[in-house]
């Protein structure tokens, strides 16, 4: 196999719905969008690429799902935040094994570098919550 290379500059901007589902769009917008780097899944590989999450103002995208393959996870902008929308201290790199429940709270433009050795998370729920009521009705985890 030859050498991929991607100008991540000139990379389009994509739909995350065909990953993360028919919520990935909120009031129209999509705030959860993908530059798909390389999709090696038909060869047994994995899939890569960069995810731009865009929570409305005074929003939070909130995200559970399970990993079905070691999911690399390198944060390049932004960040998780806690239940009340502030900063979390996340360390700019998390990997998630296979099998691995997980958990994502975001309430700032965010973009990360997402490696999966296989395929990608199975998203169990994603919700666009206000930030306020976010912190009375989310689980820690």
């Amino acid at each position: 196999m030859a050498t991929t290379r991607i100008d991540i500059e000139e990379a389009p901007w994509t739909s995350a719905v065909p990953f993360y589902g028919p919520n990935a769009v909120y009031d129209g917008r999509d705030v959860i969008q993908l530059k798909v780097l390389s999709d090696r899944r038909a060869e047994g590989g994995g899939i890569a690429w960069i995810v731009r999450f865009q929570p409305p103002p005074g929003k939070m995208i909130k995200i559970v799902a399970v990993a079905l393959s070691d999911e690399h996870i390198f944060n390049l902008r932004g960040g998780r935040s806690t239940k009340s929308g502030q900063p979390a201290r996340s360390g700019g790199y998390s990997l998630n094994p296979t099998g691995q429940p997980h958990s994502a709270m975001l309430a700032q433009e965010t973009e990360t570098l997402v490696i999966y050795t296989g395929e990608p998370d199975e998203i169990r729920s994603l919700e666009v919550l206000d930030v306020e009521s976010a912190a009375t009705s989310l689980p820690v985890s």
